[in-house]
């Protein structure tokens, strides 16, 4: 007798290819669970760097190096031209007013000098010959004037006795009258005489002036030409330290050559090359400080140079109250530059972050855990130290700064 076997469920024949099916139903799930959820990446604690976000004070600042220079350089020039004769200070003497740094000789100078004395000497001569002359000829006139008046007052005792005998008959009409023409004839010559004597003195007076201006422009080109001499000796205009001077004995130097520099030593200035970036708003006045040694010393822009070359403009700046120990020309300091008042802001301090984000985004551990998170951040202003956030963060949030060439681009990081 057949027995009847009972028919089994499909499932049992399509087992296989229902396993198969759900495997890849599973990794596909899987997969596209991956996909969706973020990418994570472990990171040891000891290789990344942690801060705290803070709101507090801001300071926007550009930190450059200075470099001491004087205050001054004023460029000796030579001031008449000739041969070295003696170099009587060396480069990097300490001088003072007036102190003699070489000496020059010229003999043509010399010569012109002996020259313009001789002529000055003939000049003299040659003039108070003229004064002389001027003298004998006013003593000539006085005399002539002189003269003239006793002769009318001879006259003019003979013209009253010819009135006298003519009242009296003894004298006729005829040698009245002779007598009356003789005096007025001395008497107009007395008047042209007076006349001439005024005019000789003015012609005098101007004479003398013209002597005077004669001798006093004569003696100028004397002195002028002896002041010459003056500039063959190369003196100290002002205290200071003498420097590049590059001179030999027998060397010829031409009038108006440099021949050193002087560096004014009673204060000092900072040079600093800043980047084009801030260009804008360094500007003469801006306040700043150099530290050392946990000193402070304030300074001050005093010139801006606007030219910007190979991407950076120059600075000086000028110490405000003490300077520090040790100052030497030529030692650099870092300078901070102030550019503003202080502000309170929400800031984090500088790290690599920046330069992997761009400063967009920056990995945030999450409250309570040891997770964290790439959130989108907005960075305002910056300084040497730190970054001014405007979005994206709050105070007391705890972000990683440092270690990003390690992470790539995964979104989330756990730190072990």
């Amino acid at each position: 007798m057949d027995i009847i076997k009972p028919q089994k469920p499909w499932y049992i024949k399509y087992r296989m290819y229902i396993a198969g099916a759900t495997a890849l139903l599973s990794i596909i799930t899987y997969t596209i669970f991956l996909a969706l959820s973020p990418v994570r990446q472990r990171v040891k604690g000891e290789l990344i760097k942690i801060a705290e976000v803070e709101e507090t004070a801001f300071m926007e600042f550009v930190e450059t190096e200075g470099i001491i220079h004087p205050i001054m350089v004023i460029q000796l020039n030579a001031g008449e031209s000739g041969f070295v004769k003696s170099i009587v200070r060396e480069e990097g003497s300490m001088l003072q007013r007036g102190d003699t740094i070489l000496v020059l000789e010229n003999p043509e100078l010399l010569r012109t000098i002996e020259q313009e004395s001789e002529q000055w000497n003939t000049a003299c001569r040659n003039l108070r010959e003229q004064e002389i002359q001027m003298e004998q000829r006013s003593i000539d006139l006085k005399l002539q004037a002189l003269e003239q008046r006793h002769q009318i007052a001879n006259l003019e005792r003979k013209l009253t006795q010819t009135r006298e005998e003519f009242a009296m008959g003894i004298k006729s009409r005829a040698e009245l009258n002779i007598a009356e023409a003789d005096y007025k004839h001395e008497h107009r010559k007395l008047q042209l005489q007076m006349e001439r004597l005024r005019h000789d003195s003015i012609t005098t007076l101007l004479r003398r002036e013209m002597i005077v201006a004669d001798r006093e422009a004569a003696s100028r080109k004397l002195l002028n030409a002896q002041n010459r001499m003056n500039g063959l000796i190369v003196r100290a205009p002002c205290d200071g330290q003498l420097g590049h001077l590059n001179l030999t004995i027998g060397q010829q130097v031409s009038s108006g050559s440099k021949i050193g520099e002087l560096k004014i030593m009673d204060q000092y200035k900072v040079c600093t090359q800043i980047s084009e970036y801030y260009v804008e708003r360094i500007h003469a006045g801006l306040p700043a400080t150099v530290i050392q040694k946990q000193d402070t010393f304030p300074l001050r822009i005093s010139r801006v140079v606007p030219e910007v070359k190979e991407r950076m403009f120059g600075s000086d700046l000028v110490f405000t109250d003490s300077i520090p120990e040790n100052i030497r020309l030529g030692k650099s300091y870092r300078v901070r530059i102030e550019l503003g008042q202080p502000e309170q802001t929400i800031i984090v301090p500088r790290g690599d972050f920046y330069q992997k984000s761009g400063g967009r985004w920056i990995y945030r551990i999450e409250e309570g855990t040891d997770i964290a998170r790439k959130v989108n951040i907005v960075i305002g202003r910056q300084n040497p130290a730190q970054y001014e956030i405007t979005e994206g963060l709050k105070p007391g949030d705890r972000v990683i700064i440092n270690g990003y060439e390690r992470f790539g681009n995964v979104e989330e990081l756990i730190i072990d």
